[in-house]
């Protein structure tokens, strides 16, 4: 892999005239913490790809565990953002939304150890980082609810029925996602989670 897939996180979702060297920095800790884990990589490393001196990191950041937690915030931050975009997108429907937040999540799969970004740095970090947990929880606390609303819209848009309730359903639908973005990662299997993108949609009518 050469360096300058490491230093591009999100070049799709961030659009800067300029890089400072605290976005370098977190770029590439990002792209190393997902695809190699945070224990494993080391502030040394972090110095030796970014081209970035340590005085300069060491200015930014006064640990690896702050550089943690601003990745953290940052990562949700940006896909907050987006799935906000998404969800306001009326004129689609409440599946064709559904799935492009399913997508937005599954974009790092294949470069993140357990599929899903946010749930390789939980797995990897919360048991050390309150922090990391309460962060991420909240994260998909908020996606739950999300999902919850466009649920609701779509029974009020006579789009689909369920028997089941919204919040219950929405559950469902999020835990299905990330187990999906697991199976699909471990068994590099490219179909499996628009397979069951279009399962779900099916089950909603």
């Amino acid at each position: 892999m050469t360096n300058n897939n490491l230093v591009l996180y999100s070049s799709n979702m961030i659009k800067k005239a300029k890089t400072s060297n605290r976005s370098i920095v977190m770029e590439v800790a990002t792209t190393l913490f997902l695809e190699k884990g945070y224990q494993v990589t080391s502030m040394d490393e972090i110095v030796a790809v970014s081209k970035v001196s340590k005085t300069n990191i060491y200015y930014h950041f006064k640990s690896k565990e702050e550089l943690l937690a601003a990745i953290v915030d940052q990562m949700i931050g940006q896909y907050n953002h987006i799935i906000d975009d998404i969800t306001q997108k009326t004129e689609q429907s409440v599946v064709e939304r559904i799935g492009q937040i399913t997508m937005l999540l599954s974009e790092h799969q294949s470069n993140s150890l357990g599929g899903c970004p946010f749930l390789t740095i939980y797995v990897q970090t919360s048991h050390e980082f309150e922090f990391v947990r309460k962060a991420i929880s909240r994260f998909f606390q908020n996606q739950q609810h999300t999902i919850e609303n466009l649920l609701q819209e779509g029974i009020t848009r006579k789009e689909f029925s369920t028997q089941i309730p919204p919040s219950q359903l929405a559950a469902l639908i999020l835990s299905t996602i990330e187990g999906a973005l697991f199976l699909q990662h471990t068994r590099q299997d490219d179909l499996l989670l628009p397979n069951i993108l279009q399962t779900l949609a099916f089950m909603l009518k």
